[in-house]
């Protein structure tokens, strides 16, 4: 893989942020048509503002993926306890796949919990996004069926945890 760094987005990337990340979801199926959700997905204002929206770019500063990380007292935290970093929409572009971004950004989460001294991090995954849960379990995630959800009754989110003390 070559060299990919994590830093926060930037303005001017907050339309390519939002291009690719419902590029991603609907490239793999997970999502169709114009839902709220895709709505959400697509625009990655919001997500800059009241959470923190950070990129994966290669030595070019091309955007390769990107995740929302949910402190405590972000609106954008779901399923997150007092003390938890969540993270939501994980995503990485179609050519970008099979390079270690995703798990670069699963470990950047980590890291940023860890700067904020808090007690762990916590996701919410649709049932079908396996290749996800793989990497997620290899890192030491575990599942946490007891906080397992439903956005809509045709969605099924399936939960997962690392405790970081």
């Amino acid at each position: 893989m070559s060299e990919v760094t994590i830093r926060l987005a930037r303005p001017a990337e907050l339309t390519t942020v939002g291009r690719l990340t419902i590029d991603a979801y609907r490239a793999s199926g997970f999502i169709e048509g114009e839902s709220p959700y895709a709505q959400k997905l697509a625009d990655a204002r919001p997500r800059a503002h009241e959470a923190e929206l950070w990129v994966a770019v290669d030595e070019t500063d091309t955007v390769l993926g990107t995740v929302t990380m949910a402190p405590p007292s972000s609106p954008w935290a779901q399923v997150a306890g007092p003390d938890d970093l969540e993270f939501r929409m994980l995503a990485v572009s179609a050519q970008a796949r099979g390079r270690g971004v995703g798990e670069a950004l699963t470990r950047a989460v980590l890291d940023r919990a860890a700067e904020l001294g808090l007690s762990g991090v916590v996701l919410s995954s649709s049932t079908e996004m396996t290749a996800a849960h793989r990497i997620y379990e290899r890192l030491g995630f575990y599942r946490t069926p007891d906080k397992d959800w439903r956005p809509s009754p045709d969605t099924q989110l399936v939960t997962y945890r690392l405790d970081l003390r």
